[in-house]
């Protein structure tokens, strides 16, 4: 036992309220177990009691023992000064006190305490695993929602701090969040970095010469550095001696992963194809604003690597022809984890419920991710057929499911509660 899940059992009445009384065999009955505080203070607000048939109004503390009380320093502490009842799981001390002491120890089905604990040593995928399929679909669909909008909170926050570093200018925000997504995840620091010091403002200036623009993005990232054997090569360092000149910059300090990659995801080849998508785009964040559709969306992104690229993955070094488009699943990546937050934020600030809807539509209509996490839950029944139902699971298992917060999960709620009622 511990507070936590002495707090859910209240909050959730899940104990035996039979004859309900006091230590002092006051009868209780209660009218509200309250509201839980997850501020300073009792445990529960705007509780209403019915003790020894006079009816109270106030606040509820919850402890393991009446003890606790005292070594917890409620007694000279204002903030208890309504408390109405100390629920305790055990009373150990028969102090006399102006507040009611209710004991739950005999009063909490064993079983729910059992599975509790088994739920916490759990060692699987998930502490749930194999009562999954026992959770209606209510449940998940509303979990799920839930899970996503928490999500999109998350990633508010990070947008957030993006945004007062740039001054609220949403088109340079959308470019360096993007920059960061197409290094992710090894080289998604250095990316950010490189589109730190390449504002939109300058990139502008230089975004109808391909060339220009891809050797200010190699350039910033230090890969034009060395000697060249190709034309190609000892041009874009050329370029780049002349524009890092010509705009007082300096190469980002974050060192370029390639190690562990698929050629297709090395930086080169994500810095080529950024090269092009800058080349071909124009005001693209509010392009994707203005988007009626998911696949109008995907064509903004839908783009290829200058020719050079189809015959290398690294500068300098020759490879077999293959041309270099950004793929569909690299396109649905950067949907998910910069355009569809992106679009949420700004639409929720500007209180555009439609546009809300539109990010929340097109996760939905997106193929569910595949990953080890996804496929495991998959193989514990989990529905899941969307990027939406992706996006639920994989923020579940990180924030949740590995904290073993299974008190504050809905589909975990749902399984100690069949222990409650069985």
């Amino acid at each position: 036992m511990n507070e936590h899940l002495l707090q859910f059992i209240w909050q959730h009445l899940y104990f035996n309220r039979d004859y309900l009384s006091t230590v002092h065999q006051e009868p209780v009955q209660i009218i509200s177990q309250g509201l839980l505080n997850t501020n300073q203070g009792p445990d529960f607000l705007h509780a209403r009691l019915l003790i020894n048939n006079v009816t109270w109004a106030g606040t509820i503390e919850l402890h393991l023992k009446t003890s606790d009380w005292q070594k917890h320093g409620h007694t000279d502490d204002e903030h208890y000064n309504n408390v109405i009842l100390h629920v305790v799981y055990e009373h150990d001390e028969t102090t006399e006190t102006t507040i009611p002491v209710l004991e739950l120890k005999n009063r909490i089905s064993s079983s729910l305490l059992q599975h509790y604990r088994q739920l916490m040593e759990q060692n699987s995928f998930v502490a749930c695993e194999t009562q999954l399929q026992q959770v209606s679909e209510i449940v998940w669909d509303s979990w799920k929602e839930r899970m996503v909008a928490e999500r999109l909170q998350q990633k508010n926050e990070h947008i957030q701090n993006i945004l007062q570093q740039t001054n609220r200018h949403w088109e340079e925000a959308f470019w360096q969040l993007l920059a960061r997504n197409f290094g992710s995840p090894l080289n998604a620091d250095a990316f950010g970095a490189i589109a730190q010091s390449l504002p939109v403002t300058l990139l502008a200036k230089h975004k109808n010469q391909i060339h220009q623009i891809e050797a200010l993005l190699l350039g910033q990232a230090g890969l034009l550095i060395g000697e060249f054997a190709e034309d190609y090569p000892i041009m874009l360092q050329k370029e780049y001696k002349f524009l890092q000149q010509k705009h007082q910059l300096k190469p980002v300090s974050h060192p370029i992963h390639f190690l562990r990659m698929r050629p297709s995801n090395f930086p080169t080849i994500r810095l080529a194809q950024l090269a092009m998508l800058i080349h071909q785009s124009n005001h693209l964040f509010s392009k994707v604003m203005e988007a009626k559709s998911l696949d109008d969306t995907r064509q903004m992104f839908s783009v290829t690597a200058n020719d050079y690229w189809h015959y290398h993955y690294m500068l300098n070094e020759e490879s077999a022809y293959r041309k270099k488009q950004l793929g569909k699943t690299m396109i649905d990546n950067l949907l998910i984890n910069t355009v569809i937050p992106l679009l949420f934020v700004y639409a929720d600030e500007q209180h555009n419920e439609h546009t809300k809807e539109k990010a929340i539509q097109w996760l939905q209509q997106m193929p569910k991710e595949r990953n080890s996490i996804t496929q495991q839950w998959e193989d514990a029944g989990a529905t899941h057929q969307s990027a939406f139902d992706s996006q639920a699971l994989l923020f579940l298992k990180k924030n949740y499911c590995t904290a073993k917060r299974c008190l504050q999960c809905a589909v975990g709620n749902s399984i100690l509660k069949m222990q409650f009622t069985s």
